[in-house]
């Protein structure tokens, strides 16, 4: 199999003109090709008047090796690389003391699964409820102003994640191409076929959520155990820093030697109880803010020109920088086209914020978080889990702010670029449940936060026309970007200091999303089977 790669069409062209391109890529005829497969489709949208379409195919042909030697030179005609995964262990035939999965998002979801494929029948334990209890639990938070602080946007079956855009593109380097692995087993799951090969992936909540329910089964068929609201208090460490098991809520003990700690970056009682044990953790830098929201339209246009609407680019995204004069760096974090801005909190007298699609992008606005970087030596020295004490008090400020009922404060752009309250809403209708309270962000959030955002806003409008707009609406407060700590691992993927304790995925400080949250659980599981194996 030959891959061919840069190769560009009109956004109208015919379906067989595919074909025809690897026909004259290659400079053969129709007799010399077998087939013509797509492996990934990209746009680029730089001239808006001719968006083109960029593909990589996988073509195979009759003389593969005389046209491979003909293009040697060529970086755009390569062999296929093989990109099927192959287990690294299987469970032994002898007794073992079964693996736990602490958390079911993401990372928890691919390192159960990858331990039940090898035969280790892992032990799942979530502090949360089943995703459709779940879904019902967040739904009440937004409809009634109701929390469940065990069972929302950040706990439960499926993660953080699930009630996000659903993106599944990552930046990571993957030279074992695990990231394949994670898109092929979800859509085994019943993701749509195209997120194998779209350049942006992304699925939604409403799909995420079945497809979180077809893993669980499959994990349980091959021998896994799923415990719901089942939250860990404690660990079992000896004196030698090795793990032996867990401690559940009901004082229940499980005994283990290895365990995988995918808890999420909410989980703060958790990395109190590490800290309290000893076990190394380290603060980490994160990024602080709000949500924007603009109308979809207004992105579309302006990223698509004439073409905007067209069903093949869909709706619009975007990824904004600006480096700030007082130093710091302003940028755009998991835009959500067509979605809507949504109350992320998990404990009480306290407002986050985060933003979510579905699978249709169907919605009125565009959002996408508007950040800013901060650093554990500059912005929050001291201990491990200074950061946490910061996201607390700027989400306890944001709870007052916007009333104390779990409305978000929010202010109109215009107005927070003038450095003046809003009073009232205009023409966009901000989409955060409970609702939002009109106000001045500069109240309550730093002053270096305000000063860079206030200047970049009108940076990214040069960027993209109308996206500093007086109406766009900004809704505080966006603090879990990702983790504020860091549970240091060595190269066997354990605690620097802990034996069988394995710190995976976004809380740990390892990924930052589902598709990278996947690959690191992947990694884990491996690392725990060899190590099993080899006790």
């Amino acid at each position: 199999m030959i891959r061919l790669t840069e190769i560009k069409l009109p956004l109208d062209h015919a379906p067989e003109a595919i074909e025809k391109a690897a026909l004259a890529k290659l400079k053969i005829t129709e007799r010399d090709l077998v087939s013509c497969k797509i492996f990934r489709r990209a746009h680029d949208a730089r001239k808006k008047p001719a968006i083109l379409l960029i593909y990589t195919l996988d073509v195979e042909v009759k003389n593969e090796a005389a046209i491979l030697k003909k293009f040697a030179r060529d970086k755009d005609v390569k062999p296929t690389p093989d990109m099927e995964y192959k287990f690294v262990a299987k469970a032994p035939s002898t007794p073992f003391k079964r693996p736990i999965v602490i958390g079911a998002g993401p990372c928890g979801l691919f390192a159960a699964l990858l331990l039940a494929q090898m035969g280790f029948k892992p032990i799942i334990l979530e502090r949360g409820k089943v995703v459709r209890e779940r879904t019902k639990d967040t739904w009440g938070l937004w409809r009634k102003s109701k929390l469940n602080t065990e069972s929302n946007v950040q706990f439960g079956e499926g993660g953080a994640g699930t009630f996000s855009d659903g993106k599944l593109y990552s930046q990571i380097k993957d030279p074992r191409y695990l990231g394949r692995k994670v898109l092929t087993e979800f859509v085994k799951a019943e993701a749509p076929e195209e997120i194998l090969t779209e350049a942006h992936p992304h699925i939604g909540t409403f799909r995420l959520v079945k497809m979180v329910e077809n893993m669980r089964q499959t994990i349980t068929e091959l021998g896994g155990e799923y415990r719901f609201e089942n939250r860990v208090v404690d660990f079992d460490i000896d004196a030698n820093r090795q793990m032996r098991g867990v401690i559940l809520e009901n004082g229940e003990h499980i005994e283990t030697d290895h365990v995988v700690l995918a808890i999420g970056h909410s989980s703060r009682d958790t990395f109190q109880v590490l800290h309290e044990r000893g076990v190394y953790i380290e603060a980490k830098p994160f990024s602080i803010g709000f949500r924007i929201e603009h109308p979809q339209s207004l992105i579309d246009v302006a990223r698509f020109g004439a073409c905007a609407g067209n069903p093949i680019l869909g709706a619009a995204d975007y990824k904004l920088v600006h480096h700030a004069s007082n130093g710091r760096d302003v940028y755009s974090f998991c835009m959500c086209p067509g979605g809507t801005v949504v109350a992320a909190t998990s404990e009480e007298g306290r407002v986050v914020t985060n933003g979510m699609s579905q699978y249709s992008r169907a919605e009125r606005n565009a959002n996408s978080g508007i950040v800013v970087g901060i650093t554990p030596e500059v912005d929050y020295p001291g201990s491990p889990l200074a950061g946490i004490d910061l996201q607390r008090k700027l989400e306890s400020a944001a709870f007052i702010a916007g009333g104390s009922n779990y409305a978000a404060p929010a202010q109109l752009v215009g107005d927070f670029i003038k450095g003046v309250a809003s009073t009232h809403l205009g023409d966009v209708i901000p989409s955060y449940k409970p609702g939002v309270t009109p106000t001045n962000l500069a109240e309550f959030m730093p002053s270096f936060v305000i000063e860079a955002i206030r200047e970049a806003l009108p940076a990214f409008g040069r960027q993209i026309k109308g996206y500093d707009m007086n109406d766009a609406v900004l809704t505080a407060v966006e603090t879990r970007t990702s983790s504020p700590i860091r549970i240091k691992r060595d190269e066997s993927f354990q605690s620097l200091n802990t034996r069988g304790l394995y710190p995976a995925g976004e809380g740990a400080g390892y990924a930052g999303g589902i598709l990278s949250a996947g690959v690191d659980g992947i990694k884990v599981a491996e690392a725990v089977g060899l190590d099993i194996l080899n006790k």
